[in-house]
């Protein structure tokens, strides 16, 4: 592999890094910016899902739009739509600004999502495809890794100084993602067009220079000749419609793809990383821990994800996907477990020790025990109002709760482990390696989309399902979908590993 494409693929999936840092930061700042706003838990949902549903609408058009004017020019945009949503975010004014600004970071993220694993497949050979693919994957959990730390710090040293406090925290833990912005709008100069796609516009002559260049002379001119046959065999079929999608040489991989691209996020990936913080008070350990707990979560997501890169030209997709859907459903049935064993109890001497204002009037509820935390988050908040709870949710779980705390970090810990060397890189791999050049563009973006909009649904009710069914009842529901879509993927999945893309087309499309 030479030097020249392993730089292509980390600066094309520097998107990645971005839509981790967002995911990231989010969790920290909805700790600050909820309360200033008042918000009630559909509109911080909101705010938290908003780029997700954006998401959705770069993703059905990205892959098409890519096809007509080319990858690297839309990266190009959404580089731009990055700096653009930082800067905005950080200056929202009101719960509409911030929503709005969060969108426009969700269209650049959205169409990262589909073009760089795209362009990646189509200047790789066969053998280090799914190595280079999983870039994305890895620049993902490093943005995630960056946004947790940026959190942490932020948190540790509000207060400390007169230009960070905890009504402009949020502002800068936002802000900052203007600096990765521009440093991937820069690096994206130096990247050339896709070779395939520049087959497909007639550019015979750049797209063999490209190839030659990346890959030197000899490979080159075998990866140029694979394209040429493939480009050859296509000149016979009619132009391509989302109709096409269904028709039955396509059926499988459509369902394949859409099953794998389903269960990605309806296990609940991205509640857990983007409402980590959240998450991690409900343990009680306390809001400093709860970031830091932040870092340790993303520090798992970047090793377990240098292991997938590691095995899946191994290994193979199948074997990573199985496996690390099987740990997902045990890891979240065992979050499910713990949280349902917690138990609740404010004692008389733990309320003095808060220093909130209205702390009094929890004194009512002083030695009472509850069996379940939504019991106890509702007389919480009838007595002190939303906004006073949200701001001190965190001491006051930490002072109330008695729970294996071990229990549920290792059960997010093991979710997030498994994930990171299975659905989480494998399927951009499978995604961009399932269909025929020139469906591929429009089949990733549709796959992408239903795969953002359940994004989306699931970040938008969750603060709803954890304050009306509970932890334990959340957990587990995500827990039994992981494990049905384990049985199902057992059944359907096919391996696509060590194959060209022409390969994989004239097995299971030509079939």
């Amino acid at each position: 592999m030479s030097r020249k494409l392993l730089f292509i693929s980390f600066v094309v999936s520097l998107g990645g890094f971005l839509f981790g840092f967002d995911a990231g930061i989010i969790s920290g700042v909805m700790n600050f910016a909820g309360p200033e706003f008042n918000l009630t838990e559909l509109q911080s949902g909101w705010v938290v899902s908003s780029p997700s549903f954006a998401a959705m609408i770069a993703m059905i058009f990205s892959g098409r739009l890519s096809d007509f004017y080319g990858r690297k020019r839309l990266l190009l945009i959404v580089a731009f739509l990055y700096a653009l949503s930082a800067l905005m975010s950080a200056f929202a004014i009101s719960y509409e600004m911030l929503y709005i600004a969060r969108m426009i970071g969700g269209l650049a993220f959205g169409a990262a999502l589909v073009l760089a694993p795209m362009y990646i497949a189509e200047i790789s050979t066969s053998e280090n495809r799914g190595k280079l693919v999983s870039i994305q994957q890895l620049n993902i959990v490093l943005g995630f890794f960056a946004a947790f730390f940026s959190n942490f710090l932020f948190n540790k040293y509000t207060g400390d100084s007169s230009w960070l406090n905890e009504e402009n925290v949020w502002r800068w833990m936002l802000g900052v993602e203007l600096i990765p912005a521009l440093l991937y709008l820069a690096a994206l100069f130096f990247v050339p067009r896709s070779p395939r796609w520049l087959y497909l516009r007639n550019k015979f002559e750049e797209a063999k220079l490209v190839l030659s260049k990346v890959h030197g002379e000899e490979r080159g001119l075998v990866e140029i000749n694979s394209i040429e046959e493939n480009i050859e065999a296509d000149k016979t079929k009619a132009k391509v419609a989302i109709k096409d999608l269904f028709k039955p040489a396509l059926r499988f991989i459509l369902i394949v793809g859409l099953v794998v691209g389903v269960l990605q996020q309806i296990t609940g990936i991205n509640a857990v990383y983007f409402y980590a913080t959240s998450i991690f008070k409900q343990t009680g350990i306390g809001t400093d821990a709860a970031f830091s707990s932040g870092v340790l979560l993303s520090t798992i997501s970047v090793i377990f994800t240098f292991v997938a890169m590691y095995l899946i030209d191994k290994m193979g997709r199948r074997p990573l996907l199985l496996i690390g859907t099987a740990g997902i459903a045990l890891s979240l049935l065992l979050c499910a477990y713990g949280f349902n064993s917690a138990t609740y109890k404010l004692t008389a001497e733990d309320i003095t020790t808060f220093e909130f204002d209205g702390s009094n009037k929890l004194e009512v509820y002083a030695n009472q025990l509850y069996d379940n935390d939504v019991s106890f988050k509702n007389d919480m908040k009838l007595a002190l109002g939303n906004q006073v709870y949200g701001k001190n949710d965190g001491a006051i779980l930490e002072a109330a709760t008695t729970i294996n705390a071990n229990l549920i970090l290792i059960g997010i810990l093991g979710f997030i482990a498994c994930f990171a060397f299975s659905l989480g890189p494998v399927m951009w791999v499978l995604l961009s390696e399932l269909y025929p050049n020139k469906y591929r563009g429009l089949a990733i973006g549709t796959i992408a989309f239903i795969n953002s909009l359940i994004s989306s649904l699931v970040q938008l009710v969750f603060p709803w399902e954890l304050s009306n069914l509970g932890n334990a009842v959340t957990f587990f529901i995500f827990g039994i979908i992981a494990l049905l879509g384990f049985f199902i993927m057992l059944k359907i999945l096919p391996e696509t590993k060590g194959k060209s893309l022409e390969q994989i087309e004239a097995e299971l499309v030509t079939k």
